[in-house]
């Protein structure tokens, strides 16, 4: 088992799924229940309106009152949010160290923060770039 997909499975609460790359694929196609958004949101460390804000990019507030489980571009974009939170621990092996590291702009990603680039796959992959780098002891 990958340890960053162990852990990404562990973030978005996934339990009686295969502990490997194919589990947690199955289980996004599926449609990951709302409770897994729930858990990286809160795993994210924003509070408030920011909260809030990061679980809307992801589902619109009324779509995410009505639904039990998420269609599969929702549970791509959960699925991406957990990745990105658990490379972020995985780097700083600090839940604190890596809320902070995620919710502070970086200028490696135009100014924006790691949340905010994860938006987007492109923005995710830039992210897991520097966390990599930093991983590695590269220049960030």
């Amino acid at each position: 088992m990958n340890m960053r997909t162990g852990r990404v499975q562990e973030i978005l609460g996934l339990k009686g799924v295969t502990r490997d790359a194919s589990g947690l694929a199955a289980a996004v196609e599926k449609g990951l229940p709302r409770s897994a958004l729930l858990r990286a949101v809160a795993r994210a460390g924003l509070t408030g309106k920011a909260r809030d804000a990061l679980l809307y990019r992801v589902v619109p507030l009324a779509t995410f009152k009505r639904r039990t489980r998420l269609k599969i571009h929702e549970s791509e974009k959960t699925e991406r949010l957990a990745r990105v939170i658990a490379l972020a621990e995985l780097l700083w092996e600090d839940q604190p160290a890596a809320q902070q590291f995620l919710n502070t702009p970086h200028a490696e990603l135009a100014g924006r923060t790691p949340l905010e680039s994860a938006g987007s796959e492109l923005g995710a992959r830039a992210v897991e770039d520097v966390v990599m780098r930093a991983l590695y002891g590269l220049p960030v």
